[in-house]
C-alpha cells in the first residue's frame, strides 16, 4: 500500500492553472490525502503560460490519464501520445482553446508495485532518501539544453532569464511532445518519499530548503504545506503544486 497526499495552490496568480491527480482524483485547490493500493497513477499538470486555457489542458490531460486501466502490459508511450492528440484535437476546434498546452510529470506504479515515471515539459520529480533531495525527471527545457552543454552554470539554469522556454508539451498542435519514460534510477526503497511539483515550487525553494523542510518531524501533509508557503516567501510568481508518495 502507498500513501499518498498533495496540495496545489494559485498563489498570486488569477486563477490556477496546475492540477494533481492521485489515484483516480484530479483537483486544482485544496488538498488530497489517501491510502491506495497499486495500480495507480500520480501526477501533477501545469498549463503552458503564454497559451489559452492551461488550466483546461491541464485539468483534461490529468483526467484522461485517470481513466488509463494500467497495468504491467500497458503500452504507457502510446497511450500517453493518444492523450495528447486529443488534446491537440480538441483545442484545434475550440478557438477559445487554441494551442492550449500542459506540462505532466508523473508516476505509474503497476499491479506488481514497479514504479515507472513520465515526464514532458519542467514539472519535477525528485526522490527523498536519507535526507538528501535527487531530481529524478530531466527538464525538457531550453536553460537545461544549455546546461548540458556546458554553456551555463547550474547557478545560471535556475535564475536563467529564458528559464520557462520549454520544449513542445501535451496539446501543441504544431509539434508532439517526446515523452520521457523511465524505471526510477536507484529504484525506491521503504522509506523514500517520491515528490511531484510544479515550477511554482522548483524555481523557487532550493533544494537545500527542501531537504531541511524534509527532515522535520511532522506529518507529509504539513511538510507539503511548509514547502509551499516556502516558495510564497520567496515571491514565487506562479501557481504552486506538489504531491508525494511514499510506500507504507
Amino acid at each position: 500500500m502507498y500513501y499518498c497526499c498533495g496540495i496545489t495552490s494559485k498563489g498570486i496568480m488569477p486563477h490556477n492553472e496546475d492540477a494533481l491527480l492521485i489515484g483516480r482524483e484530479v483537483f486544482d485547490s485544496g488538498t488530497s490525502e489517501q491510502e491506495l493500493d497499486p495500480p495507480f497513477f500520480a501526477a501533477v499538470s501545469d498549463g503552458v503560460s503564454g497559451e489559452l486555457s492551461g488550466e483546461v489542458a491541464s485539468k483534461m490531460c490529468l483526467e484522461m490519464i485517470s481513466e488509463i486501466h494500467y497495468n504491467c502490459r500497458t503500452d504507457l508511450s502510446a497511450e500517453l501520445l493518444a492523450i495528447h492528440e486529443r488534446l491537440a484535437q480538441f483545442s484545434a476546434e475550440n478557438p477559445d482553446s487554441h494551442n492550449m498546452q500542459a506540462t505532466l510529470c508523473g508516476i505509474a506504479v503497476d499491479e506488481k508495485g514497479i514504479i515507472t515515471t513520465f515526464n514532458v515539459g519542467d514539472s519535477r520529480l525528485y526522490r527523498f532518501r536519507g535526507g538528501r533531495i535527487t531530481q529524478i525527471s530531466r527538464d525538457q527545457s531550453l536553460v537545461q539544453l544549455l546546461y548540458e552543454e556546458g554553456t551555463i552554470t547550474l547557478e545560471e539554469r535556475r535564475t536563467h532569464v529564458h528559464r520557462n522556454i520549454i520544449f513542445p508539451a501535451f496539446g501543441n498542435v504544431n509539434t508532439p511532445p517526446k515523452v520521457d519514460i523511465s524505471p526510477i534510477e536507484g529504484g525506491v526503497e521503504f522509506g523514500d518519499v517520491l515528490i511531484l511539483c510544479s515550477d511554482g515550487l522548483s524555481d523557487y525553494v532550493s533544494t537545500y530548503d527542501m531537504e531541511e523542510i524534509m527532515e522535520l518531524p511532522k506529518s507529509l501533509p504539513e511538510r507539503l504545506e511548509m514547502l509551499l508557503n516556502k516558495a510564497s516567501e520567496n515571491q514565487s510568481k506562479d501557481n504552486i503544486s506538489i504531491a508525494a508518495v511514499t510506500c507504507c
